[in-house]
């Protein structure tokens, strides 16, 4: 058996994907009306729309089969996202990748496969719309372009997911969007033992901004610290516009002093971009950092730190202003 290799952009691959709100959001039944249609059309027992996490295949939608994940190192899906094109397996006992995988030679009895890519919004390949067969079968150009027909509906639905989950300003995630992922990424971390870090910030005299050179200017200001965020970080780290001139920062793998260092590194960003800009107005903000405590903490406790410790710091700024 040939396990799925890992694509090159495997990171930036599953930050989209957790990122995308796609594996917490978007109501099963409209995936689950497709896949019944799938199997209408193509007259075959299973049809699923699946998602390749980190190790597990998710099964957005399963007509056929009971189960609702699947080790991604036996799956054929782990090997469909390596293509726009699909990936069609007519007799997988003939194709020496699957003719020993367990799904081919235990009760799954697969025989044919075939998957088309799934795309995000921003081009990362989710998953696939897949059609399986415990018998050999063909596949035909036609069947082919109804496929991608179908495929093409669920991308349509991602991106709707997608958009509930972003500013539509900024193109940040927003609070709902930030809410589901923080709890995703919460578990994540605690189950890889590894550190999560919060950063919190709020533009100062934003409200000056709005008073004296125009909304306009304002959501100028709210874009270039948004641009601001998504250049100075890794594309692993969330980037949130939580509400108003409040943004965040999910720092991946990363405890408070590493966390610390990158903020630093926003506000060297910040003070470039006045000093280039040409506006009559300086983007500034106050901000804090604090680390996920694993050992009872809620998200709730977590945001509120955050929002303390960047309070302290912007009444710091506002006594040495007086």
């Amino acid at each position: 058996m040939k396990s799925p290799a890992i694509p090159v952009n495997e990171p930036q691959r599953l930050a989209s994907l957790h990122e995308s709100g796609i594996l917490e959001s978007g109501d099963p039944q409209r995936f689950d009306r497709l896949t019944r249609l799938a199997k209408r059309l193509f007259d075959i027992p299973v049809a699923l729309v699946t998602l390749v996490d980190e190790d597990v295949l998710i099964f957005k939608s399963h007509d056929g089969i009971d189960i609702t994940t699947l080790p991604r190192n036996i799956s054929f899906c782990g090997h469909a996202i390596f293509s726009e094109s699909p990936l069609v397996v007519t007799d997988a006992t003939q194709d020496e990748r699957f003719a020993d995988n367990p799904l081919v030679e235990g009760d799954a009895h697969v025989r044919f496969y075939a998957g088309y890519p799934l795309r995000l919004p921003d081009g990362a390949i989710a998953g696939a719309f897949c059609l399986v067969d415990r018998q050999p079968r063909s596949f035909s150009h036609s069947d082919l372009d109804m496929l991608k027909d179908l495929a093409a509906i669920v991308e349509g639905e991602f991106a709707a997911i997608n958009a509930a989950t972003t500013d539509e300003l900024t193109g940040l995630f927003n609070r709902r969007g930030f809410n589901s992922l923080a709890n995703y990424a919460i578990r994540s971390a605690a189950r890889r033992a590894v550190p999560l870090t919060l950063g919190w910030l709020d533009l100062d005299g934003f409200k000056k901004i709005n008073d004296r050179f125009g909304h306009a200017e304002g959501d100028v200001a709210l874009k270039t610290m948004a641009m601001l965020l998504k250049n100075s970080f890794r594309d692993t780290d969330l980037t949130v516009r939580y509400s108003g001139d409040e943004f965040a920062i999910l720092f991946s793998d990363t405890d408070e002093n590493g966390a610390w260092i990158a903020m630093q590194h926003l506000v060297e960003e910040a003070e470039a971009f006045n000093l280039t800009s040409g506006k009559p107005w300086k983007l500034a903000f106050s901000w804090g950092v604090t680390e996920f405590n694993q050992d009872g903490s809620t998200l709730q406790e977590w945001l509120n730190t955050a929002d303390q410790k960047m309070y302290t710091m912007k009444n710091k700024e506002e006594s040495k202003g007086r």
